[in-house]
Formats: structure tokens, sequence, C-alpha cells
């Protein structure tokens, strides 16, 4: 380190003295950290963190350890600041993409705007089409600290900065060998988890070169919904609420399974209401899905597949090295490769005829003109032939089915993403008073994902088309056996199946109908970079600090299913390709002015400012500022503020997507709507020929269970999108009361912020669009986006919604205000030293608006965006002892008000961790600690609310669905 470096270096120690909150808990050495923390995340003109003009939050390198978590979100998320994310080990199961990915929420205001850093510099994304970065790619033991400003910093970053920025910045200089070993279980003997790392450093003999290696090896085993008491079962309650605790949960609950069951349902237009379904001997027996005193359960429990937590395998290696070629100039290089593998585990498929015949509404047809006669399929009882009607008028006999493939097996996915990241570059000292940084970086990301467990529609179509082989086709010299009718099915290996009874698909059967599934995606980011910053000027009240530098950035995507997802034919939802890309060039400036200095009331007044353009490929330019002061009338207080406009330019998902099929639920606004209705909606309603048949039929517009489940709809992007713009405060104070007796060992900061987003990308709510092609007051133009059924199809009623389509746009509006209070405290007590620090969050407003003239819709108050949250750090160490306590409090909360009259809600939470280290030398520590000590329970939300992450009976991404968890551990220094 160069002597200007040591000077500043030791001026930021002497301000930052009494800055012991600066870990987010547990005890480190103060100066070490002030040496370390010359330039920290929110501005590229040196600051310390107590000195940053905007919020900014520090997490230690001890605070990791501390902690005992596998990946990093799981602490970050303990921060009040960080709202549910997106994706998590545990709320992931149910995606068709991106299963065990872990990424970050600041301010609840989405993972998109929420930028990742690594050492100031962006990180590759770990999914397709977006911008989020997987923290599975970054190694827990390599990282010295974390910075997590709130706040808009476009101007300082760039796009994606909206709510603010998490900055991961790795351990440098290191030198010898460390070995970390930890082993974990819950209290269920389940969720197993290993860690292992290795990380190396060497100087070398001349003193100016480092070389630094990382290798690390986690393992996080699976945690099923059947080993859980709460969650063995389907079930809902009597009320159709969430309890409050557990006990009402099993009080309330009544055994609700899946009417798609293994042994099937066949419905004939004559026979029983409930349809035919048989024994395991083939007997038809009455329909009960959840069973009685008198009827055994013919249900499906799909809870007995359905996984709490995906396990997750990780291998991780990071390396830095630099050498010094010149005095105070070097060159670096780092290196980040991680590869990880998830895998998910859901209910075999449920199929109904309607995934096979969706032409004709689900109608299977029982007979065939085959070789100069009608045939019947000679796989089909009597008893549904013999009932069997012509139901959808092409004069020939059919029925339908549901019908849960238990043959075909539960529906598995393993997924397989490597990330690779590399910069090099150089930095340095010029004409004494600037320093620079020139880099080029790489990476990317990539990910092949099998599945198993569905089916081929096209194959079981040709299969159950069977007819008698009349003409031994097979030469087998069996005229009456059943055979695909199809010759070229036959030909390519077809074999007729039945899904009537248990075990009636036959492994040659499984074989024809199975269809594996693969999707393989690439992302990759070339970053390149320039920075340049010193002081430009002597003024009156101090140097003029300023730092100018440029950056060229490309990032490209690209996602493909095997082709029958592309087409839809696996009787899931059509995912065609998505591919693109995008470059954009930027520049930017930024300056800290000092206006006064040691005088009264201004012990130090400044100025800060900052401007960044950008040139994108897609969207043209776009600029971003912010302007701040910073107030300290004494030296022990200090108010700072910040004015920004932020920036974020859609990515190649909202851009360049495709029309992607989604079934969803909507409530259909023509419900009742009869031929005397006299709203303006109801005229428009009856404009469509479908509604006014159906009013014909039955007096009013009416619809049964098929047309309630039976809406489909595209999403796709929109490449004339424009960027969002958002506006933001912070406002805050820092008192370090150093020179007050009673107070010298606290710090405390408290800081306002506001970021609302007036033309925020969304995707068009389908409610919306509804409310506005049928409302008095709407606007007819969204009609367009629908698609009306015009006469009955099969199961479906004339008028019924066929389609629902949306695509991304710059019209939706979304805000968050909060405050935020940090105090830390340390003081020698007894023969140890103790520390506390106490991080509080309050929201006080929050929302979303779909579209411009629509009603805000808060999140504060709701599920996953608590009013209060709170984070409670205490740490003593007594010698070679430490021993660390965490808690965590989340706030009581209720469900959406849009999908309630009155929400229920549910209680606080608060979690319990505790760690205790043992270091019998300077080389060796043990360590054991517990996650969630006293087994706090999740809210308890049922499956079918929104706010339920499906099989965990909770929202699993903001509470803890696993439970009580312990774990052991030793590290060894060389």
């Amino acid at each position: 380190m160069s002597n200007r470096k040591i000077a500043k270096a030791v001026r930021i120690a002497l301000v930052t003295a009494s800055a012991a909150s600066a870990v987010l808990y547990g005890a480190a050495s103060v100066a070490q950290q002030a040496l370390e923390e010359i330039v920290v995340t929110g501005s590229r003109i040196a600051t310390t963190g107590l000195e940053s003009i905007s919020p900014l939050e520090i997490v230690s390198a001890e605070a990791i350890k501390q902690s005992g978590v596998a990946n990093v979100q799981d602490l970050l998320l303990k921060n009040p600041s960080f709202g549910t994310p997106p994706l998590s080990r545990t709320n992931s199961n149910f995606f068709t993409t991106s299963a065990g990915v872990a990424n970050i929420d600041l301010l609840n205001l989405g993972a998109e705007r929420t930028l990742v850093l690594v050492d100031g510099r962006r990180f590759v994304a770990g999914q397709p089409g977006g911008a989020a970065v997987d923290l599975n790619a970054i190694p827990a033991q390599f990282i010295e600290r974390i910075d997590v400003l709130t706040g808009g910093a476009s101007a300082i970053y760039g796009s994606d900065a909206v709510a603010g920025v998490v900055n991961f910045i790795y351990k440098k200089n290191f030198e010898g060998i460390e070995v970390d070993y930890q082993y974990g279980w819950s209290a269920e003997n389940d969720n197993k988890e290993t860690q292992f790392s290795v990380t190396m450093g060497t100087n070398t003999a001349d003193g100016k070169g480092n070389l630094m290696a990382h290798i690390g090896y986690t393992d996080q085993g699976a945690v099923y919904a059947r080993d859980r008491k709460l969650t063995a079962v389907d079930f809902y309650t009597k009320a159709g609420l969430p309890p409050y605790d557990e006990a009402d949960a099993f009080e309330a609950q009544i055994p609700f399974y899946s009417s798609y069951a293994p042994q099937g349902r066949q419905f004939t237009a004559n026979g029983p209401g409930a349809g035919y379904t048989t024994d395991a001997a083939g007997n038809v027996i009455p329909w009960s899905t959840n069973g009685s005193a008198t009827l055994a359960a013919t249900g499906f429990n799909r809870q007995a597949f359905r996984t709490i937590a995906v396990p997750v395998e990780r291998y991780l290696f990071a390396t830095r090295g630099s050498y010094e070629f010149a005095e105070d100039n070097s060159v670096f290089l780092e290196g980040t490769y991680s590869s990880n593998q998830a895998k998910q585990l859901i209910e075999p498929f449920a199929m109904s005829s309607e995934d096979i015949y969706s032409d004709s509404g689900g109608q299977v047809p029982i007979e065939f003109m085959y070789e100069g006669a009608m045939r019947v399929n000679p796989t089909l009882p009597s008893y549904i032939v013999n009932t069997a009607a012509d139901e959808d008028g092409d004069g020939l006999r059919d029925y339908y089915f549901t019908r849960r493939l238990a043959e075909v097996g539960p529906r598995n996915y393993t997924a397989d993403r490597d990330t690779f990241r590399a910069v090099v570059g150089v930095e340095g000292n010029v004409f004494d008073d600037w320093s620079y940084e020139a880099y080029y970086a790489y990476g990317a990301t990539k990910e092949s994902q099998n599945g198993s467990g569905q089916i081929n529609v096209l194959n079981v179509r040709s299969a159950l088309e069977a007819v008698p082989d009349v003409t031994d086709v097979n030469g087998n010299g069996n005229f009456t056996e059943a055979v695909c009718r199809d010759a070229e099915a036959r030909a390519r290996g077809c074999v007729p199946v039945s899904f009537i009874g248990y075990n009636s698909v036959t492994p040659e059967a499984y074989r024809w109908i199975n269809a594996p599934t693969l999707l393989t995606t690439f992302t990759s980011q070339k970053l390149a970079g320039v920075n340049l910053t010193g002081d430009l000027v002597d003024l009156w009240a101090g140097p003029l600090g300023i730092a100018v530098g440029g950056e060229w950035r490309k990032e490209y995507s690209r996602s493909e299913f095997d082709a029958l997802v592309q087409l839809g034919l696996n009787a899931g939802n059509a995912a065609p390709p998505t591919e693109g890309q995008f470059d954009v060039t930027e520049g930017y400036v930024e300056a800290n002015l000092p206006l006064l200095t040691d005088v009264p009331f201004a012990n130090r007044l400044n100025l800060r400012a900052a401007y960044r353009y950008a040139d994108y490929s897609t969207i043209g330019g776009a600029d971003s500022w912010n302007v701040g002061m910073e107030w300290a009338p004494i030296p022990q207080l200090r108010f700072r503020a910040v004015r920004a406009q932020t920036t974020r330019a859609p990515n190649i998902g909202e851009l360049f997507q495709p029309p992607s099929e989604t079934f969803p639920s909507n409530t259909d606004p023509c419900i009742g709507v009869t031929a005397t209705s006299t709203t303006e909606f109801s005229a428009r309603c009856r404009a469509a020929p479908g509604v006014a048949a159906n009013i014909a039929l039955n007096g009013a517009f009416t619809l049964n269970q098929a047309d309630l489940q039976g809406t489909g709809g595209f999403n796709r992007g929109n490449p004339l999108l424009g960027e969002e713009q958002g506006k933001s405060w912070t406002i805050g104070a820092v008192i370090t009361p150093d020179s007050i007796p009673v107070l010298e060992n606290f710090t405390f900061s408290i800081d306002y912020y506001k970021v609302e987003i007036s033309d925020a990308i969304v995707s068009t709510p389908r409610a919306f669009i509804l409310d506005q092609c049928y409302s008095d007051s709407g606007d007819a133009s969204f009609c367009s986006f629908i698609t009306r059924r015009p006469e009955a199809v099969g199961f479906y009623s004339p008028g019924s919604l066929d389609e629902i389509d949306s695509a991304s746009s710059n019209s939706g509006g979304l805000l968050a205000e909060g405050i935020n209070l940090t105090v830390g405290y340390a003081q020698a007590f007894g023969p140890g030293q103790f520390s506390a620090r106490l991080i509080y969050g309050r929201a006080l407003d929050g929302w979303t608006i779909p579209l411009p003239g629509s009603d805000k819709d808060p999140f504060v108050g709701e599920v996953g965006g608590s009013e209060d949250r709170a984070n409670l750090s205490l740490g003593y160490q007594w010698g070679d002892f430490g021993v660390t306590w965490l808690m965590n409090y989340i706030g009581g909360a209720c469900l959406d008000d849009q999908d309630w009259d009155v929400p229920p809600c549910v209680g606080s939470v608060l979690y319990n961790d505790m760690q205790a280290t043992w270091s019998p030398g300077d080389r060796y520590e043990l360590y054991l600690g517990a996650t969630n000590v006293f087994d706090e329970k999740a809210p308890y939300i049922p499956t079918g609310i929104p706010e339920n992450s499906t099989g965990t009976a909770t929202d699993a991404g903001t509470y803890d669905p696993i439970g009580q968890r312990f774990y052991a551990g030793v590290r060894v220094k060389f």
C-alpha cells in the first residue's frame, strides 16, 4: 500500500474509531475494518461505512462465519431491507425453470431492481432473460464483507440499481491456508448439510505479488412434505382461512385429496354423475375423493411427493492474483467458477382427456372406421361402451376421463447450472493524487435441465385410438387383440394404452407415451470499464474530489425447451425459445464539493452529485443522476440526504420473449348478464356471439366448472419497451457520541427512504384487462386481448373465455417508503467483550399500480411485506470462548386484500439463532450452532391461496418452513 493510501486509511480509522456497528452481528477488529474500508459501495470517491451519503449496512466475514449459512442469501434475508425473494431453495420447487436459484430483492421492489456487484463490478445473471444474480455462484467463505446500500444508485453503477446495490467484496492479499468443515441437520433428521472449503494464499518472494485460491463444496439435502406433520396430507380448513397456529391448523383440517386418481375416472353422458372408478380388482366402486366412514378414499395425496426444500449441491472455485509491475501500479486477475445441481420432485402428472383431445373439448372416441367397418376399442370395459353417447356431434360415441399417471412415476427434474466469470485489469496511482482502474470481464451461465414424468400428447392420442387386429397386422395369429389404428404410428412402435384402473399402463405403453423433457439455456455478459478518481483542485474547505469513467457492456441470453414443450405437446404449457441481446455504452462523472469545514455549526458540509448517460442498442439514450448533501454540525452528528433519478433498462425476456402459453385463473365479469341487462358492460358482453348464445340457452350467462378452469392465454415481450425511471429520496442522520461517557460505545443511524417508479415495466394483469374491457368507465380497446368461444366445444359453454393475452409495457407504478434504524454497541464487560446491534425497519407505504388510472394495490402489511421487521444480534467474547445470539422478528401480516373482503391475518414470528465457538489455539476453532432454536412454526397458509408456496403450507420465501436445525464445524489455519 502506498504512503498516500496509508495516510488516508489512518485518517479514516480516526473518524470511525467507534464504528463497532460495521458488522451485521459478531465482533470483529474495528481498526482492521477501518483500514480495509477505503472505498465502499455508493460512491467511486473514497468513503467509509458511516460516512456514506446513502444508507449503508456492512456485513462482515465474521458475521458470515457466525451465521453458519451455506448460502449468503439466508443471512441477507434477515436484514429488514430485504423483501421476499422471487427464488430460493424453499419456494422454487414448482417453477418450470430456476429451481434452487437464490436471489435477493431490496425493498420488495423486485430482484430485477436490485443490482448485485462483486468488487464493484457487475456479475453475470443466474437465469436466462433477466439480470438477477444467483447467489449460489458467490463463495461465502471467500467474502471479506458485503455492502448493502438502499436507495437509487444508477448514476454510480448504471441500470438496475433502482432499489439499491448489494456489493460482495472478496478477500485480497490473503496468506496461508484456512480449512473449514461443517455438518448440519434438522430436528426431523433431514435437511442434511455438508460444507467444506479450503482458502489458500501466498505472496511472491519480492513481496510484489499475491495469489489466492478458494475451493468450496456444499450439499444441502432435501426436505419432503411427507416428512412434516403439517404438510404430509392434502387438506383445507373448515373456514377456508389460515389458522393462527399449528394447533388450530390440525383442529380445522379436512383431508382434501386430488380428484385426479391413479385408477382414473371415466365419464359418459349416461353414466353416474361422479364418473366411473374401479378398485384394484377392476370392480366399479363409488367415488369418494377423501373417503368416509363407509367408503375408502379414492383420491390422491399429492403431498406425498412434494418438496419443501429443493436439494442443491454446489462446487465452487474462486481465485485472485495481483502483481505490482511498477510502484503503486498492479495488474490483477479474478476468476470464479461454480457448478450447481438442483433436483425437483413433484407428484405424478395429472392428465385429462382434454390434454389429448383439446380440439374436441376432451371427448375420446370409442369407435373408429377401420378395415371397412365400425370397430369399438377393445381395451374399453362394457360399462363405458354401453353408456357412451355422441357428445361432440361427429356421429361417433365418445367419453372423457381424468387420470393420475402413477405408473409413469413422479415428475423429476434435474438442473445442472455452471457459472464462469473472469476479470483482468490494471489499477494504481498516477500523478500521486489520482487513482485509476481499467478492466475487462466475461461471465457466462449455462443450464441443462432434464425431466421425466411428462407425456407425448400425439403418442397418447394414437395409443388411445385402438382397434381389434382383424387383419393380424403384426402376424402373431391373434385377430382380436388391440392394436393402434394408425399404421404410421404402429410402424414407429405405437402400443395401445388404457387409463382405466390401477396399473393399467403397461411398460411397453409407458415407453411409447413417455416424453422426457429438456431445457438448455445460456446467458453471457461482456464488460469493460475504466474509472479515474482523485482531487481536482484544493478549495477553501478542502479538495474537490471527482470520479469519472465509462463502461461498455453486452448481454446475451438464450433459452430453449425440447420440441414437444415448444409446441405444447407434452400436456404442459407451450414455451417457444427465447433469444436476444443488447449492448450499452455509458459514461459517468461524480463530484464531492466541500463547502464548509471546521467552522461553528459546520464541522463539515459537503455537496455531492453524480450523472450518468447510457446509450442502449435497444432503447436509445437514458440518463440518471443524484444530488446529495451531508452536514456535520459537530463531529459526533452528521445529517445526509440524497435525491436521485434511477434507471432500469428492460431485460432480454421483457423485450424478446415470444408468445408463451399460460393458464390463468380469472373471474368472468359477464356471469349473470341477461338479455335485458341495461348496464354498458352488459352490452359489451352480449356483443360476443357466444355470450349471446349462452344467454339464449340459459336465460343468463352461465358457466360450468370446466369453463372456469379452462382459460388460456399467452404472455409475450415487447421490443418497443422503454426504460423505467424512478425518483428516490434518502434522508438520514448518523450519531457517534464518542465524547459522551454514557454513550461513547454507541453508534446510531436512522434513515428515511422513498422510491417511486411511475413507468415500471409490467405484464398487464389479466384481471385489469377484463375490467377495462367490460367496466362502464373502462377502455374497450382492451377487448382485443380477449378471445371467447363462439359456440359450445366439448366441456365448454358458448361464450366462455378461451384466451386472455398479456404483454409487457411501461405502464405500471411502484412505490416503497420506510424508515430504517441501526444501533450498535460494544463494551468491555466482565472478563470479556460484549457487542450488540439492532436493525429495525418500518415500512410506511408500498404499492403497485398495474396501469395508469387503476387503483393502488398496497403490499405493506401483507404477507411478505410486514410493516415491522427487526434483527437483534448479541455477542460475547471471553478469551478462547465466544457466543453469538441472533433474533429475527417478522411482524404480523394479512393476505392480499384483493382476494378477500376481509383479509385473514397471521401473527408475528420471532426466530432465534445461536453459535458457540472455542479456539484452543491460534490455528484451531471449533463451533456449534442452532438455527430456529425454539422451532418457531411458520404461519399456516394453505395451498390454493396466492401467498402459499405449493407444498409447504406457508409462504416459504418469507418464513422458515424447515424448523429447528443444528450444525457443528471446525476451522483450521496454517
